[in-house]
This record gives C-alpha cells, sequence and structure tokens, in this order.
C-alpha cells in the first residue's frame, strides 16, 4: 500500500477510494496495535474498533463537510495469514444525503421518463417531460463532479489518516 491509491485504476473514477493489504501477523496482533494506539496514543485522530473492524475518523475541530473517514476490516485466513480492506470515504452521514440525493435524481428521471412516454402516445404536450428527462442525467454527472470535488478537498486528511494507519500497521 505504498503506491498511491489513484494507482489502482478503479479508485480514480471512484469516490471512496479502497485498498487491501496482505499481512503475515495475527489478527489479534494488528487489532491490539491499533488498540493500544487508540489508548495511548497522539490523539491526532479519533479510532474506534468494533469486533474486527477499525473506523479512524478526522477529530471534529479539524473536520469540515467533505473530511473522510477510515473503514478497515480485517479477516484472518489462519494464524499468520491476514488481510486488511479499506475503503476511505466521507463520514456515513455525509455518504448517506449524498446517496439520498442520488436515488431522487434517479426516481425523478423515471417518473419524467414514463410520463414522457404516457403524454406522447396520448399526443400530448410532453416538452417539460422532455426537458426533465435530459435534465436529470446532468444533474447525475453534476452530483458526481461535486463529489469529486469533495474528495479532492479530503485528499490531504486521506493521505494523513492513510500514513496515520500504515504507521500503526508497522509498529
Amino acid at each position: 500500500m505504498n503506491e498511491n491509491l489513484d494507482a489502482n485504476p478503479l479508485n480514480k473514477i471512484s469516490l471512496k477510494p479502497r485498498f487491501k493489504i496482505e499481512r503475515s501477523e495475527g489478527k489479534t496482533i494488528i487489532i491490539e496495535k491499533f488498540e493500544h494506539e487508540f489508548a495511548h496514543g497522539s490523539g491526532k485522530f479519533i479510532g474506534k474498533i468494533v469486533d474486527h473492524h477499525i473506523v479512524i475518523d478526522v477529530p471534529t475541530n479539524e473536520a469540515h463537510f467533505w473530511s473522510p473517514h477510515l473503514h478497515a476490516e480485517i479477516s484472518e485466513h489462519n494464524e499468520n495469514e491476514t488481510t486488511i480492506k479499506g475503503l476511505f470515504g466521507p463520514k456515513p452521514s455525509v455518504w448517506s444525503l449524498f446517496m439520498f440525493i442520488h436515488f431522487g435524481v434517479a426516481i425523478g428521471f423515471m417518473v419524467f421518463l414514463v410520463m414522457l412516454y404516457t403524454r406522447w402516445s396520448l399526443q400530448q404536450e410532453y416538452h417539460f417531460a422532455m426537458i426533465m428527462c435530459i435534465a436529470m442525467p446532468v444533474l447525475w454527472f453534476v452530483l458526481y463532479f461535486l463529489g469529486r470535488i469533495g474528495r479532492k478537498k479530503g485528499s490531504k486528511q486521506m493521505d494523513e489518516l492513510r500514513a496515520y494507519f500504515l504507521e500503526i500497521l508497522e509498529q
């Protein structure tokens, strides 16, 4: 994971970059490293561990709307082989709002598409429905690019989170 997150072609277009690390140590050893850091560490980031999931957030005094958080899942294959799958993304509340708006646009597109078809088949005025059917995909692209802008605004904090995560992992 020492290479840039954007080295993975899917992470270049994804709004939530992912990574995967193979380790030759057990799950309990890795979790103990993070437990120790969260209990006695510098306090640079806020972290919690739930079962085999590690969540690291930016402190509230440094956080902004697009601040990322890191969710890592630890899977153990045997006593000495572990896979860590990580996901960077906005806070869950921001992501939920973003997805809610996306679903609203998708439902609006389907409604206007049905309206367009029924008005066209009934030979009624259908220009408004056609304009809205064109506007909804444009709005999807606008939302995607707003997400990209948000990812870019949080990229410095994402790099700091990544470095912090790797630092704990290498202890």
